[in-house]
């Protein structure tokens, strides 16, 4: 069995910092260009060394994603963009673009050269070719199932890197390359501007008969015959080791800050445990569902996952009250308010290396001192006292049906 690497997303310096504290053994992120999420914070040149030094303090490596396939207008572009990533002291340039590829191997030296989903690999003719370019690690087509990935791991050189998507969105196009989105509504999914019309739900027109509409029905609700589930692994962390699987990614950089930390430190424990032989905690699956997502099943790990019909809603129900920001020596903590709540509610608080343990909201005070029932204006500071101390980043939340109805 190989260790595994978890990849975590950093949409932005919040998002990176929960990945970090909680668990992520490297994050991966963008620029303001060349990314394949337009909608995520991303980071500006001046922020970047801020976000390398903060997770290399931690021991913490970082991706940068330039997978865009850019234009000839915009290639002129990539060599000082590249410099520019070297100087920051990035790990890992993840790649889609052959000419990127090969000028990042010039003008990032520093940097290990990783392919990117984008390139579909899906057998070990085309992985084996990029690592004979250059290439220190793959991420495969979601497409894959575990018997394809472990024949890619047997017929490839040892040391080329096999990273795999674990946790997140799935796409119903081949690996993210898809028309519809800029067919209709003008936003490139291939330039990191998705629109997400798969989730769209749709009737049928025949040709002869234009203006006419005939719904599609599974049932009462309608059909999204596009719509496809969210992919959840972490009850089947051990057939990925035991497949040669290096790295397991969880997709999000345009997700939530408490998403990347739910979702990255439910992963680091069901990892650390299977590495040392112990029994899994269930308290760790039971994290994964309470974060914003759709009806998870295994990707195409063991077989086609078949398409959810129903809706394209997401579950939610949870709602994050506030993090903590420090907190003394007997549980008193200054909290940064995220969502309203009152005195007397029922939380959970769960932190960075801290199991989930129910709160129940006592005798708040504002930053001044004085008495507060329920803090209301968003970032606003507050003390809230805590059974014992816990670590900044804590995350407090409470039950709450968020879900579309």
């Amino acid at each position: 069995m190989s260790a595994l690497e978890l990849l975590s997303p950093a949409g932005d310096m919040e998002r990176l910092k929960m990945s970090v504290l909680y668990g992520a053994d490297a994050v991966y992120l963008a620029g303001t260009s060349f990314g394949m999420r337009s909608f995520a914070g991303n980071f500006t040149p001046e922020e970047l060394p801020s976000a390398v030094k903060f997770a290399h303090d931690h021991g913490v490596k970082v991706h940068v994603t330039v997978n865009t396939m850019p234009r000839n207008d915009e290639v002129v572009h990539l060599p000082a963009y590249l410099e520019q990533l070297d100087d920051a002291g990035v790990d890992a340039l993840i790649l889609a673009d052959l000419g990127a590829f090969t000028l990042a191997g010039k003008y990032a030296p520093r940097c290990e050269r990783h392919i990117s989903t984008q390139q579909s690999i899906a057998n070990y003719e085309c992985a084996q070719a990029w690592y004979d370019l250059g290439a220190k690690r793959v991420v495969l087509a979601r497409e894959c199932s575990l018997e394809e990935i472990r024949t890619i791991r047997q017929k490839t050189a040892k040391d080329l890197e096999i990273e795999t998507f674990g946790h997140g969105a799935m796409c119903v196009s081949y690996s993210g390359r898809c028309l519809l989105s800029n067919y209709m509504t003008g936003r490139d999914s291939n330039r990191g501007a998705c629109a997400q019309p798969c989730r769209y739900q749709y009737a049928l027109m025949e040709e002869k008969r234009p203006g006419e509409y005939f719904p599609v029905f599974e049932d009462e609700r309608g059909t999204y015959i596009l719509n496809s589930r969210d992919m959840c692994m972490i009850d089947h962390i051990r057939d990925l080791m035991d497949a040669g699987v290096d790295c397991i990614k969880i997709e999000g950089r345009a997700k939530s800050a408490y998403y990347a930390a739910i979702v990255t430190g439910a992963y680091r424990h069901v990892i650390d445990d299977i590495a040392a032989g112990r029994p899994v905690d269930p308290v760790w699956r039971a994290e994964v569902e309470k974060v914003s997502h759709r009806v998870y099943s295994t990707g195409f790990y063991y077989g086609e996952p078949g398409q959810y019909v129903e809706n394209s809603r997401y579950i939610r129900q949870w709602q994050v009250c506030a993090i903590v920001e420090s907190c003394d020596e007997n549980g008193l903590a200054l909290c940064s308010l995220r969502n309203k709540f009152s005195a007397g509610d029922d939380l959970e608080a769960v932190g960075p290396d801290r199991k989930p343990f129910a709160v129940t909201a006592g005798d708040m005070k504002d930053i001044e001192g004085s008495p507060l029932d329920s803090p209301k204006t968003p970032q606003m500071k507050f003390y809230l006292p805590l059974p014992h101390q816990v670590p900044p980043y804590t995350i407090l939340r409470r039950a709450v049906d968020l879900s579309a109805k």
